[in-house]
């Protein structure tokens, strides 16, 4: 028993440390993780370099093609995306 009373405040640390820390960290992954796989053509992103631009195609392999100024497209990988600026309905696809 008195084993278990030197262990108690490390494990009330861990506990706290837990609610604190690790769990919102994980919550806030797992919302970026949603955010990144709804982006849809015609979204208005904002990428971790300050880039901001409009979506212009969704490619199979984790990457986006953003228009950051007139006729100027760059290519962006997903995960790089911070923040969806605006959700817009998918733009026409140019023909």
């Amino acid at each position: 028993m008195a084993a278990f009373g030197q262990f108690l405040p490390l494990i009330l640390i861990f506990v706290i440390m837990y609610f604190l820390l690790i769990r919102p960290q994980q919550k806030k992954v797992k919302e970026h993780r949603a955010m990144i796989e709804a982006v849809r053509r015609g979204d208005q992103v904002v990428t971790q370099g300050g880039i901001i631009g409009k979506v212009t195609s969704v490619k199979e392999n984790g990457e986006l093609e953003v228009e950051i100024a007139s006729g100027v497209k760059v290519r962006v990988v997903k995960s790089t995306i911070t923040q969806v600026l605006s959700k817009t309905e998918p733009a026409a696809t140019a023909e």
